[in-house]
């Protein structure tokens, strides 16, 4: 199924974002019905990423930090950790792109969300939402350098045992040799002997 959707995707290579975008939407779909989680989150990628690229001339396309941010979080928690650690930076850009910042004293960005009334607007802190998507940029960092050390460990473990075999390898052949000459020439011996007794008992020798 993964080889097919890809012969799609080289189809709508031509084709405007728009129709891309369906696709991709369908295809996210059809891979997350047959529980295939990292064709499907791969696909989800590509399309944020297109969104991204074209929201410069399509604003309708652009998209929202926190739309970054849960991608982040569902990639983190199906062990994609590059892809969240992306996901999680691209939230940043976006959210300070977006954001009408407007610097503290003490250097804390706030953006103020306007209301349907104007003497309700609040003014919302986004240094506590940078600060939460940058511990899930930590956290997807950590996480793919421990999978990296875990994965290099089990390569040089792999490794220094073929290596190992392959010093056992003619000693063990050797050892099976010596006993198999052994063996053999304890059977003619025997043999012999045996056949000397006949002998002797036959009154031949």
């Amino acid at each position: 199924m993964r080889s097919e959707s890809l012969s799609v995707l080289k189809e709508i290579s031509e084709k405007n974002v728009e129709e891309k975008l369906l696709v991709l939407e369908f295809l996210v779909r059809t891979f997350a019905l047959v529980g295939d989680v990292e064709s499907c989150l791969a696909l989800r990628y590509e399309a944020l990423l297109l969104r991204d690229l074209k929201s410069r001339t399509h604003q309708w396309l652009e998209v929202p930090y926190l739309e970054w941010q849960n991608f982040a979080q569902q990639s983190l928690d199906n062990g994609f950790y590059s892809i969240a650690a992306k996901a999680c930076e691209n939230a940043l850009l976006s959210l300070k792109g977006k954001s009408a910042e407007q610097p503290t004293p003490d250097g804390v960005c706030i953006e103020r969300i306007s209301t349907e009334d104007p003497k309700t607007d609040e003014v919302f802190e986004t240094e506590q939402v940078i600060q939460k998507i940058k511990k899930l940029k930590e956290c997807a960092m950590a996480s793919a350098s421990s999978l990296s050390v875990q994965t290099q460990t089990a390569d040089y473990m792999k490794k220094r045992l073929k290596q190992k075999s392959m010093v056992c390898s003619p000693v063990l052949k050797n050892t099976t040799c010596v006993a198999s000459t052994l063996f053999r020439n304890g059977i003619k011996k025997r043999n012999q002997r045996k056949l000397n007794e006949s002998r002797s008992l036959l009154g031949w020798s």
